[in-house]
This record gives structure tokens, sequence and C-alpha cells, in this order.
């Protein structure tokens, strides 16, 4: 045979191959199935494809948020007891709970500390007073000049003001002089037992033992505030876990590390929605004219020009931003519109009082000026006793004063405004012992 005829015969035997393994090739793919499940026959001349399913990978399992506490608990030990429980079950560690709950005590004065907050009873000029002394302004400028780099390199990457960021540090722990010496477990578990917001201290446990499971914080150094603040600015652990940032780049979140406290807090005021540039309040005078029920509205700043009202220190309102106008001290004292920068600092603290000591801490520290118009320190400020006894007659006489805690908040100084509206005093809801006489005794 020649070289010829049996290439041409090899090449008919390959076609021949081809055409059996075309046919044979499906029915090979279904039996091997058969034994899974029934199978439609498909055409020989369309093979069915086949198709490679793959599992899903399944989530890591995540702890579920925390079961409300009982409505009461005959002993501390009963409380300790019920929240390790609802933690192990929750997924947390047995051994990590244990370690947070058995060195917990109950204390005391963390109760009386949390329903008589400084922030709350004060008069603003007292509080403010306190905020901006000579003392904490020239550490401040001190502090401020040690950590310039660090604070420039905060201000230009998050846009939150160098000075608004070494006050806070100056408000919260004298600039990391006093970071607390409460037991920071006994604290919250003190006002997850016995405290105004128990679910909150529960969580905040929690968050606790997070930080010391990823190696942020060490057993050996949780003394804080009664409050359950820890390090240079004094961040609770739920908001450490969620805004703590690496500022010295040692692959650890400490906040008793004052870079990584500082940049934290740069980092909390940037995603709490700070405005790059916009001064937290700009003090203003009031026209003799000035329409009271505008009073915690929030305005355009073009609104608020053509009421014929503008900063005294001629800064620029724009015109689309909103303002709130705010009398700390009622008609008497000074007019603060307040920008949205002033809300995002009491993220902080969610005090007035709080976001004012702050701003004017950080003019301290930048060297300028503080409120020009003079407080009525004359007018004086209601007691606890006295607070309930204005909530309870504001709400019986129908001005809802969402609560008789004995706290002067938002809610009480409304419902005073509109009292006073109907009762031929100015509606500014400042409370005095003067103003609210006839509703206190």
């Amino acid at each position: 045979m020649s070289k010829t005829t049996r290439l041409s015969s090899n090449n008919k035997i390959k076609m021949t191959l081809l055409k059996s393994v075309l046919v044979l090739g499906p029915a090979i793919i279904l039996a091997s199935c058969a034994s899974q499940a029934p199978v439609q026959q498909v055409p020989v001349s369309k093979p069915a494809p086949v198709v490679i399913v793959k599992p899903k990978p399944k989530p890591a399992p995540q702890p579920k948020p925390a079961p409300e506490p009982k409505a009461t608990y005959n002993s501390f030990s009963e409380w300790k007891s019920d929240f390790s429980t609802r933690a192990v079950n929750q997924g947390y560690n047995a051994y990590d709970v244990s370690r947070i709950l058995d060195s917990a005590q109950l204390n005391s004065q963390v109760i009386s500390l949390d329903s008589n907050q400084a922030e709350f009873v004060k008069m603003p000029w007292d509080y403010a007073d306190s905020a901006v002394s000579g003392g904490r302004i020239s550490t401040g400028k001190s502090k401020f000049n040690d950590q310039r780099s660090l604070l420039s390199r905060l201000e230009s990457q998050y846009g939150v003001n160098a000075e608004i960021i070494t006050a806070i540090w100056g408000m919260e722990s004298s600039y990391g002089a006093v970071t607390g010496n409460s037991y920071i477990p006994s604290s919250l578990a003190t006002l997850a037992y016995d405290g105004r917001r128990r679910a909150w201290a529960e969580d905040q446990l929690l968050s606790l033992i997070k930080l010391i499971q990823s190696g942020d914080v060490y057993p050996s150094q949780l003394n804080g505030s009664w409050a359950g603040g820890m390090g240079h600015t004094q961040f609770i652990p739920g908001t450490w876990l969620e805004f703590g940032v690496d500022g010295d780049g040692d692959g650890r979140r400490s906040p008793w590390v004052t870079a990584d406290a500082l940049s934290s807090t740069a980092n909390y005021l940037s995603k709490s929605g700070w405005v790059r540039g916009l001064s937290p309040f700009y003090e203003v005078t009031l026209p003799a004219n000035f329409d009271f029920s505008l009073l915690g509205q929030k305005l355009p700043g073009s609104s608020w020009r053509n009421m014929g009202i503008s900063p005294i220190d001629g800064a620029y309102l724009d015109a689309n931003t909103a303002f709130e106008m705010w009398l700390p001290a009622g008609k008497d004292g000074p007019a603060l519109l307040l920008s949205p920068n002033f809300d995002v600092i009491k993220v902080y603290n969610n005090s007035s009082n709080y976001a004012l000591g702050v701003s004017l801490l950080g003019r301290g520290i930048n060297g300028q000026s503080g409120i020009q118009k003079s407080w009525p320190r004359y007018e004086k400020p209601l007691t606890s006793t006295q607070v309930r006894n204005l909530q309870q007659r504001l709400t019986n006489a129908g001005y809802d004063t969402k609560g008789v805690d004995g706290i002067m908040g938002t809610n009480t100084r409304n419902a005073f405004a509109r009292w006073q509206a109907a009762n031929g005093q100015t509606p500014d809801g400042f409370v005095t012992l003067n103003s609210a006489s006839s509703l206190i005794w």
C-alpha cells in the first residue's frame, strides 16, 4: 500500500471515531447523571451543556443584637448572671465575658453622676468659664504647638479644624493628663444594672469585649471615666470600635495613644458631617422686631441676612447653609447662629453647653476672641427638684416636656417657651428662678 493510500485510510478511521464520540458523548453524560435525577432525552445533535454549580460560601456567624435587659433585677449579681448568659447565647466567648464581669463591682457614685451631669444643670456662662479658663487655653496652645504636624495633617485629611480637635482633647482629658480612674467594666456594668440607658450600657460592655479580643484594648488598661470613656479623647467602646483610627501606624488602635486618639476624633467628626471651613457658631445682634418664634428653627443664611441679622465680626454667612438661632442665656444674653458643625460637636456629648465650651476653647487656642456680649450673671439656675416640678406642671398645663427627669434639655426649654408666649413673657425659653418662679414651687 502506498504512503498516500495509508494516509487516506487513516483519515477515514479518525472520522469514524469522531462521529462515534459525538453520538455517544451525550449518552455518557446523561448516564452519569441518571442516578441523581430523572433527565429528559436531549437530541443527539445538541448535547446538553454541563453546568458546574459551586456551593455558596457560608457567611461567618455574627453576634446578634443584645436582648433587652429585664425590667428589674433583685441584685447586681442577678443582672451579671443574666447578662453573661445572654452574651454567651449570642456567640460571645464565655471566658472573655467572665473576665470582664467577674471584676465588675457596683458603683453607686456612677448612678449619682449619671443623673446630674454638669452640662445640663450649670448656667451656660459657668460652664463656658470652666471650659475656657486661662490655664486650659495656655496649655492648649502649648499642646497645639507640640502636635502641630499631626494636627495639620489631620485637618488636611479630614477637614476638621485643628483647634477644634485640640479643644476636644482639652475638654475630655485636659490634654491627656486626666483620662479617668474609674474601672470601666464596673462603670458600664453599674449603668447597665441601674442607669438611665441600660441597653446602651450593655452594648458598650459587649463592644469592650470585642476591643479586648482585637488587641486594641488590654485588660490591664481599663481605667477611664465613670461613663465608660477611654483615653485622651474619651471614646466609649462602641464608638471607638466604629471610628477608631491607627494614627501612628503601629497596627493597633489605642485610645491611650495620642496620635490614635486625635486621629480618631478627626475621623469621628468628619464622618458625622463636619463641613470644612465652617465655624461652629457666629455671634450676631438681633433687630428690635425679632420674631422669637424663630428660635430653634434652622433657616438658610440668606433668610437670616434678609432679617437684618449678620455676624458681628463681619463673617460671611453662606446663603444655602442652614443656621439655627440660639439664645443660650435668653433675650438679655448673646445671640448665636449655630452652624451644622455645632451639631457635629454634640455627637461627642449631646449638650449645647458642651458644644459651646469646645467652640470657645478652640477659639482661645487659635488666638481668637470669644463671645462679645456679656452674660446675665444675675440669673440663677433651678435645682433638679425644681426642674422636675417645672416639667410636671408644664406637662399638666398642656406643654409637653417629653418626660419628667429633672434634666433641663431642649424639650423642656421648648415647652417653657410656648408657656411664656401664652403668659406674657418673651418666649426665649430661658429657664431661671426668676422666669419660672410661678411653676417651680
